[in-house]
């Protein structure tokens, strides 16, 4: 008998779960993503360089907040 409730039972693994190395590194290669197309899209569409701008500061605080935890 699994110790989940039954309504978690499908996320109650530890193959899914990443270790704050891993997500560092993943936000780490979004980041990278992230700021690479925001700097081909150059300034043809000012709704679309906002949303990646933000995109790229919500990246970084994540990132930042795992470095200092």
């Amino acid at each position: 008998m699994s110790g989940c409730p039954e309504s978690e039972r499908s996320d109650c693994t530890d193959l899914d779960l990443l270790t704050r190395t891993e997500a560092f590194g993943r936000l780490q290669e979004e980041i990278a993503e992230t700021a690479a197309r925001l700097a081909q899209l150059g300034d043809a569409d000012e709704a679309e360089r906002e949303l990646l701008q933000s995109r790229l500061r919500a990246l970084r605080d994540a990132a930042d907040e795992l470095a200092g935890a």
